[in-house]
């Protein structure tokens, strides 16, 4: 019995080769782990982005459709009234004004204190280094709720209860510690010869910092940041500790305020929603103007340290 031999000039194809069509263009054969991969995480973020979905789409329907039992998925009587009725009252300017002054004061006061911080440890050789250094790590361990009273207290005796120095101040407390650390991973990525090599071509100190150091730890501080601003912006047990009165406000405490206010006539779900979503608005912007730097900050600081 013989068996058939490629003749001369042909080519066995792989499973994994690329194909060519007709048209001469290539296309490369699907393997079954990638096709699986590829589901999983399209399935993965449609359970990520429902939610979102939920939010928004609840925030549009009108009263009716929100509290029937046939969940709305589309409706032709969607529209922006829950939107109106959430802006009418001067309550949201007010609360949304405090929320963006202590948030813009806690990302920059985060920054300076970490960044000078994160030099010091990372750049100097000084007696109680490792101290400091462990000190971060206990104080980063120590449970929010344990310092309640003590802040309290703190902000009283200064006159700083309802004020938005006074929330400031605790919020910059909070998010300095875990900052430091992660600053100090971009400073010890940067060499210190860099530096000393634009002083030898003639720059000062703080000369070579600026032109030099500075720009390539540009992505550290975004990240940072980042960091700073979620925490500050979406923050509400200590911001209910600091503003026990209703006259000020950052959002989180008014979306509560917003909740209870609607429970005497049932709470209006649409509107709450549509609350949400206005909150989650500024959060999106900034996402969006700083995503380039933040995304090669993150992976820098996974790196480097």
């Amino acid at each position: 019995m013989t068996t058939a031999t490629p003749t001369r000039g042909t080519v066995r194809e792989r499973p994994d080769e690329p194909r060519t069509t007709q048209r001469g263009t290539t296309r490369r054969r699907a393997r079954p782990g990638t096709v699986t991969a590829t589901v999983a995480a399209l399935v993965a973020a449609v359970v990520w982005v429902f939610p979102v979905y939920w939010m928004v789409n609840t925030s549009l329907l009108p009263r009716t459709q929100v509290q029937s039992r046939t969940p709305t998925f589309f409706s032709t009587d969607a529209g922006l009234f829950n939107y109106a009725a959430v802006l009418e009252g001067d309550s949201f300017l007010s609360a949304l004004r405090m929320s963006l002054v202590v948030t813009l004061s806690t990302v920059l006061l985060v920054l300076v204190f970490a960044f000078l911080a994160a030099l010091a440890i990372s750049r100097f050789r000084f007696r109680g280094r490792k101290a400091f250094v462990v000190a971060l790590l206990f104080i980063q361990m120590l449970p929010a709720e344990g310092l309640f009273i003590a802040q309290y207290r703190m902000l009283s005796s200064a006159e700083l209860l309802n004020t938005a120095i006074g929330v400031t101040v605790l919020y910059t407390a909070a998010v300095v510690p875990f900052t430091v650390w992660m600053l100090r991973g971009f400073v010890a990525g940067v060499p210190a010869e860099l530096e000393e090599a634009a002083m030898v071509d003639g720059l000062s100190r703080t000369g070579a910092f600026l032109r030099i150091t500075f720009p390539l730890l540009a992505p550290g501080l975004v990240a940072a940041g980042v960091y700073a601003f979620l925490q500050a912006w979406n923050e509400f047990t200590i911001a209910l500790v600091a503003l026990p009165s209703n006259r000020a406000e950052t959002l989180p405490l008014w979306l509560r305020g917003f909740l209870n206010s609607s429970v005497s006539e049932g709470v209006n779900w649409g509107e709450v929603m549509a609350a949400s979503t206005l909150i989650a608005v500024p959060v999106i912007v900034f996402f969006l103007v700083v995503q380039g730097r933040m995304t090669g900050g993150l992976v820098s600081g996974a790196v480097k340290g």
